[in-house]
């Protein structure tokens, strides 16, 4: 069988899409890791890109840190955290958010830094708060590459939430692991579809929020 028959054959047999191994569930299941790594490592990211974009003040020091996490095997990391921890979700997360971080730090940075400084002086002239200038006048500019960076790790989150399945999570990591133990090579390539199937969803997500969150006149440049 080819790779076409195989994914044929994986979506076309019912029994794949009901129950806890269903394909519905563990998308599902995929998708909530992914929105809860997402979080955390924007919750993080986000504010300490913002601020060091604003103040010029950092940017070693977060050029370092992009460095080490991105020099870190995700897998490697889980293996250890899974160790250390025990079977849980922090394990699954920890390696997750490490990998989400620096991109999402570095563009925030970058993004904030390369704003045009001369609306950014005028507004100071004008008197406005250091705080007001970041998000009235600096953020509405920088967005798209925040978004960009966003976007990167979303990728590479979603593609690498299959790790969760090699410490008995779900996700659609489950059919490719499960399938491999079984040698259930239909089954491997559905859960590898479901994955770019992800990771296409992800990429339209962005491109939508990019056209309804950045001004037109943003867009343009």
């Amino acid at each position: 069988m080819n790779i076409v028959n195989f994914i044929q054959s994986f979506f076309s047999h019912s029994a794949n899409w009901h129950g806890y191994d269903g394909i519905p569930t563990r998308v599902w299941e995929h998708i909530q890791y992914c929105l809860l790594a997402m979080s955390i490592a924007a919750g993080i990211a986000l504010p300490v890109g913002l601020v060091t974009g604003h103040t010029g003040r950092g940017g070693n020091a977060l050029a370092l840190i992009a460095t080490a996490g991105r020099a870190l095997p995700s897998f490697g990391l889980l293996v250890l955290m899974f160790v250390l921890l025990g079977l849980g979700l922090t394990p699954v997360m920890i390696p997750l958010v490490v990998l989400a971080i620096p991109p999402i730090l570095v563009t925030t940075y970058e993004a904030v830094r390369t704003v045009d400084p001369s609306p950014v002086d005028a507004a100071r002239g004008m008197g406005m708060r250091p705080a007001k200038i970041l998000f009235q006048v600096e953020l509405p500019v920088a967005l798209p590459l925040i978004l960009s960076g966003l976007r990167s790790a979303a990728i590479q989150v979603v593609s690498t939430a299959t790790i969760a399945a090699y410490v008995s999570f779900g996700g659609v990591g489950r059919f490719i692991v499960d399938g491999l133990y079984q040698r259930n090579y239909e089954k491997v390539v559905g859960g590898a579809t479901l994955v770019v199937a992800l990771a296409l969803a992800t990429l339209a997500l962005f491109a939508l929020v990019g056209r309804l969150a950045v001004s037109p006149g943003v867009r343009r440049r």
